[in-house]
């Protein structure tokens, strides 16, 4: 066998350009019917129970966790292991969505009697409109494709990609109609990036209490540096009587003190501190914190009350730690 190079891109450029045509062909489906399953979807007190055999099982199951995860509670139902007990997971509170291309799938029309019986609408998203599954659909949205991506005409490719386009219309559609928002979206990724950055407060990862860097304004440099070395945020808050943050000292006001010849055993921190620093507050979101620190090009931040009084600390390190950077 000669593997040929040339011919092996003008097939692959001809799978892209036969499913970007299924694709298009979508264009005029989005018609009553579309809007009409959307309303059964919207209305649905209970889930979206998703069916499919074969590749339009594993289509199914994607399109199950993408309704789920924008706002739509849904889950993929096998619809061989349903005739032999898992119909039991379809309420009558339940809309289900059943995938076939052929719309002559004999696991699905086996099961559709008492999907009927139980009286939840049925949803086909099929490639034949004319087909058994469609005719028996409360509503039936046409995914047909002219032709497979497939050489042979045989494999599931551009049929797949055109329901899996049409899911992920339907998804989007219920989401906006919800009203569904980038914060619901983060609370059904917790373990995700975008949960992390979305959900994440200062306060749920800030240093507290006695691991709180901070020294008086008239502690000596010497004693401050003590201070910032054992608690290790690179930083020390400079406080009043009453706790209000006053300044800081860093690792960079150090260098900066360094280049001065300042006397290390008499001289006061007040004098040689940053005033007006940044400080974050417990409720701020921790990617914030870190874009004041991107921004003002430092490493720590005290974390401070409504009053300006200091409660916390935290620096780089902990966002990194807790994956927000």
């Amino acid at each position: 066998m000669i593997f040929n190079e040339k011919k092996s891109r003008q097939l692959a450029l001809a799978v892209i350009d036969t499913e970007m045509q299924a694709i298009e062909g979508l264009r005029g489906r989005i018609d009553e019917n579309f809007t009409r399953a959307c309303k059964h979807m919207l209305d649905c007190e209970g889930r979206i129970i998703v069916t499919g055999m074969g590749k339009s099982g594993h289509i199914g199951n994607k399109i199950a966790a993408t309704l789920a995860s924008t706002g739509t509670p849904a889950f993929f139902v096998h619809p061989g292991e349903a005739s032999h007990g898992d119909l039991g997971m379809i309420t009558v509170k339940d809309v289900v969505l059943a995938m076939s291309n052929s719309g002559e799938t004999v696991e699905i029309l086996t099961i559709v009697p008492i999907i009927k019986r139980l009286g939840v609408p049925l949803i086909g998203l099929t490639g034949n409109p004319h087909s058994s599954l469609a005719r028996q659909a409360t509503v039936n949205i046409d995914v047909s494709v002219e032709k497979e991506a497939c050489p042979l005409g045989l494999a599931p490719t551009a049929s797949s990609t055109a329901a899996l386009v049409m899911g992920d219309a339907l998804a989007i559609a219920l989401l906006e109609t919800r009203g569904f928002s980038v914060e619901d979206f983060a609370r059904s990724h917790p373990g995700g990036l975008l949960g992390r950055r979305l959900l994440l407060h200062v306060e749920d990862i800030m240093h507290t209490g006695e691991r709180i860097p901070s020294v008086g304004k008239s502690t000596l440099l010497k004693d401050a540096l003590l201070e910032i070395s054992h608690k290790g945020l690179g930083m020390t808050a400079v406080i009043d009587e009453d706790d209000g943050v006053i300044g800081v000292f860093t690792d960079g006001d150090l260098r900066r003190t360094l280049d001065k010849a300042v006397d290390f055993h008499s001289t006061p921190i007040h004098r040689v501190m940053t005033s007006n620093c940044k400080t974050a507050t417990p409720r701020q979101l921790a990617v914030e914190a870190l874009k004041v620190m991107e921004n003002s090009k430092i490493n720590a931040l005290p974390v401070v009350d409504t009053q300006g009084r200091l409660i916390g600390a935290l620096n780089m390190h902990d966002l990194l730690q807790a994956g927000v950077m």
